[in-house]
C-alpha cells in the first residue's frame, strides 16, 4: 500500500504501524529535520502530549507529536512490540547506543540472523558519563525499532548495577534484564595470599556472608569432586575452596541481597545477569563453579553469568591472548554453565573480539550473550570522519589530550604517543585511524569527556546534528560492522 503523504512531513515507510484506532509514522519535518511522531487518525493523537493537528489526510484527523518520554510510553502501550521483553536462553547480542541514535543501524544488522538484539543497553557508569537517563536509553529503543518497524522483539539491559539504588531507576524505566555487578565486593587480593593469609581470611567470613559456617562450606565441596556434563571433573581441596570463598564469597552475598531487592520490588517479568569480569585476574572453571553453585544455593535465578576470561578484552580491539589456551579454559567454563545450568555465558567487553568469537560460538551451542557498546560509537566516530571531517578532528586531539586521565576506569593498554594529531593527517586518512589499535582505544575511553566537554556544548550539538542529518551514513557503517560480530553466532 501506498505510504500516505502528510503536508511539511516526510514519512518512514518502515515504520507505519496501524491499531484499530490509529496508523503511525515515525516522520521528519521537511523545513527543520526535526524528527516526530505522526499520526492519522484522530482517536490516536488522544493519548499523546503535544500533538499539532496538520489537518485531513485522505478524510482522517492528520497530526504530529513530539518524540518524548510521555509520547514513548504511550507508544509502548499501544504497540506492545515497541517495549522489550525477556530473552530467556535465546542467543542473544547487547547493542549499546551511548548516543540514542544506533537503533536502526543495529536492527538492519541483527535482521535475519535469529538473535535477540538487547537494543537498550546502558550501564550507569555509562548514563552518568553520557548524561543520559534510563528513560532516555529506553525512550531511545523504543522509537528506533518504530522507524525500522522491527517486530520481532528484543530485550533491554541495564547493566553494571552495583547498588539498589541503581535497581530501582532502571526498573522504573522499563528494564527488562539487570546486570548485577558485584565486582567492589571481590577479594583480588585472595589470589596472592599465603597458605597463613588464606586461613585467616577464610576464617573471617561470618555465615551470615557465607550462608552457612565455614567448616560446613568446606565439608561441601571437599568432600568429592563435582563430574561435568561432557566429562571431566572439578576438584576442590581444603586451599583451591577457601580461595575461592575469600575471592567471590563477599560477592555472592551481595548478588542475593540485590537479587531479592529486584524480586520484591520490580513489577513483571525480569532476568538476571551475573558479572564479575571486571577483577585483577581471571576467573578459574573451579571459581567458576564455586560462584554459580553458591548463588543456586540461595536462591538466586539467573540467566547470564559474565566470568573474567583468560586473557584480556581490553576495549574496542581485538582478544589478547593465546588462542588455544583460551580454549582449554573455555572448555571448561562451558561445561560449568552446562552442569549447573543451563545458562548463558555472557561476553562482557565484547565488541571487536572476532578472532574468539568461533571458539565461543562452537563451545556455548548457542548459550551466550555478547554484550557490546563502544565500538557502536567508534562506528559513529567513522561516520563523522566522512560527513564532517573538521569536526573529526577537533575530537581527535581532544581525544588525545584526556585519555591519560579517562583510561582510569578501563582496562586498556593504548599509548597516546602512538596516535597522530589531527594537523599531520589528510582528510583521506581519518577514518583509517578506525583501524589502528591505539586510536581506537584513545577515542573508546573518552567518548564520555568529548559529549560532556564544556557542558556539553563543545562537540555534542555537532556530533549530534552531523548524524541526524546524514543518518544513513551511521547506519551503514554500523550495520556492515555489527554484522561482524553477528554473524559467528548464527545457529540456523
Amino acid at each position: 500500500m501506498k505510504t500516505p503523504e502528510i503536508p511539511g512531513l516526510v514519512l518512514y515507510p518502515s515504520s507505519e504501524a496501524q491499531t484499530a484506532e490509529a496508523t503511525y509514522f515515525v516522520a521528519r519535518r521537511k523545513n527543520t529535520n526535526e524528527k516526530v511522531l505522526a499520526v492519522i487518525g484522530c482517536a490516536g493523537a488522544k493519548i499523546l502530549t503535544g500533538a499539532e493537528d496538520l489537518g485531513q489526510v485522505g478524510g482522517k484527523c492528520a497530526y504530529a507529536a513530539p518524540m518524548n518520554h510521555a509520547n514513548a510510553v504511550a507508544i509502548r502501550k499501544v504497540l506492545p512490540w515497541t517495549a522489550p521483553k525477556t530473552a530467556g536462553l535465546a542467543t542473544s547480542v547487547g547493542l549499546g547506543d551511548r548516543l540514542g541514535l544506533a537503533t536502526p543501524g543495529h536492527i538492519r544488522a541483527v535482521r535475519g540472523s535469529g538473535l535477540v538484539p538487547f537494543l537498550s543497553q546502558q550501564s550507569i557508569r555509562e548514563m552518568t558519563r553520557t548524561r543520559r537517563t534510563a528513560d532516555e536509553v529506553m525512550d531511545a529503543a523504543t522509537w528506533g525499532v518504530l522507524q525500522e518497524g522491527w517486530r520481532e522483539g528484543f530485550g533491554s539491559d541495564a547493566d553494571h548495577l552495583q547498588k539498589p539504588e541503581d535497581i530501582n531507576v532502571t526498573s522504573a524505566a522499563g528494564f527488562t534484564m539487570f546486570t548485577i555487578d558485584p565486582g567492589a565486593h571481590v577479594n583480588n587480593l585472595a589470589d596472592t595470599l599465603d597458605a597463613t593469609e588464606l586461613k585467616a581470611a577464610f576464617e573471617s567470613l561470618d555465615s551470615q556472608t557465607l550462608g552457612m559456617s565455614g567448616a560446613d562450606m568446606m565439608s561441601l565441596y571437599t568432600a568429592r569432586p563435582f563430574k561435568l556434563e561432557g566429562g571431566g571433573e572439578i576438584a576442590f581441596d581444603q586451599a583451591t575452596l577457601a580461595r575461592a570463598a575469600v575471592k567471590y564469597g563477599r560477592a555472592v552475598a551481595h548478588t542475593v541481597m540485590m537479587h531479592q531487592h529486584l524480586s520484591t520490588t520490580h513489577a513483571g517479568a525480569f532476568e538476571l545477569e551475573i558479572s564479575v569480569d571486571e577483577t585483577d585476574s581471571p576467573t578459574s572453571p573451579a571459581e567458576h563453579y564455586f560462584f554459580a553453585a553458591e548463588l543456586a544455593r540461595r536462591g538466586v535465578k539467573w540467566v547470564s553469568l559474565a566470568p573474567r576470561f583468560l586473557g584480556r578484552f581490553e576495549k574496542g580491539v581485538d582478544y589478547i591472548g593465546d588462542l588455544n589456551e583460551f580454549r582449554s579454559a573455555f572448555v571448561l567454563h562451558a561445561a560449568v554453565m552446562r552442569t549447573l545450568g543451563p545458562y548463558k555465558i555472557s561476553i562482557h567487553s565484547g565488541s571487536d573480539k572476532f578472532s574468539v568469537y568461533p571458539i565461543i560460538a562452537e563451545l556455548t551451542g548457542g548459550l551466550v550473550h555478547l554484550k557490546t557498546a563502544g565500538t557502536s560509537y567508534l562506528e559513529a566516530l567513522r561516520a563523522i570522519a566522512s560527513i564532517d571531517p573538521a569536526l573529526f578532528r577537533e575530537i581527535l586531539d581532544f581525544a588525545r589530550g584526556r585519555y591519560d586521565t579517562d583510561k582510569a576506569s578501563y582496562h586498556v593498554s593504548a599509548q597516546v604517543a602512538k596516535v597522530p594529531g589531527a594537523s599531520s593527517l589528510k582528510d583521506s586518512d581519518l577514518a583509517g585511524l578506525l583501524e589502528d589499535f591505539d586510536a581506537r582505544q584513545v577515542l573508546h575511553c573518552t567518548f564520555g569527556s568529548v559529549l560532556t566537554a564544556d557542558d556539553g556544548t563543545k562537540f555534542r550539538p555537532r556530533f549530534y546534528a552531523a548524524l541526524q542529518r546524514d543518518e544513513e551514513v551511521y547506519y551503514n557503517v554500523l550495520e556492515k560492522h555489527m554484522k561482524r560480530h553477528v554473524s559467528p553466532f548464527i545457529t540456523k
